[in-house]
């Protein structure tokens, strides 16, 4: 059985991803899936590139506690966060969050929740390239804004 954390420099396939997260569970009726990617601009500003890090051990672990918190939330049968890190560059996938479930909004649901407390829980921190030179990118207060409706407080606001 496949992880259900990865953190990783490599680049990830979807659809092999998918397979594996359903392999074997008749009882999956919809899967529902994130994929995040680098944008070339951010702020208003033109980005070359974006470098990701992490604190290894505490980043999963953390990943892990909101994989708990879905499945005590909603009816899902599993869930898949692949998040990469090092120096990527416009249009790389960034993340992937994936959940199974025998139905579709316990997916959608799941999936939403998952990424809103990822944006803004887990512990990583991104520098931005910009013709101004490197920048450190901070969660935004819309972030909290959409983790607040699952009932959890930020501290971007």
């Amino acid at each position: 059985m496949a992880p259900r954390v990865s953190i990783q420099t490599a680049d990830f396939d979807v659809a092999q991803e998918i397979a594996a997260l359903r392999a074997g569970d008749r009882g999956v009726g919809a899967v529902c899936a994130f994929v995040g990617t680098v944008r070339d601009r951010s702020d208003g500003a033109a980005v070359s590139s974006m470098e990701l890090e992490h604190y290894p051990g505490m980043t999963e672990k953390a990943i892990e506690a909101m994989i708990d918190e879905a499945h005590r939330r909603f009816d899902i049968h599993a869930a898949r966060v692949i998040h990469r890190v090092g120096l990527l560059q416009p249009m790389d996938q960034i993340v992937l969050v994936a959940v199974t479930s025998a139905h579709r909004g316990e997916s959608f649901q799941a999936c939403e929740f998952l990424i809103d407390y990822l944006k803004t829980q887990a512990p990583f921190w991104k520098k931005e390239q910009t013709p101004q030179g490197a920048r450190w990118v901070d969660a935004r207060a819309s972030d909290d804004t959409a983790l607040a409706r699952w009932g959890i407080g930020g501290s971007n606001t």
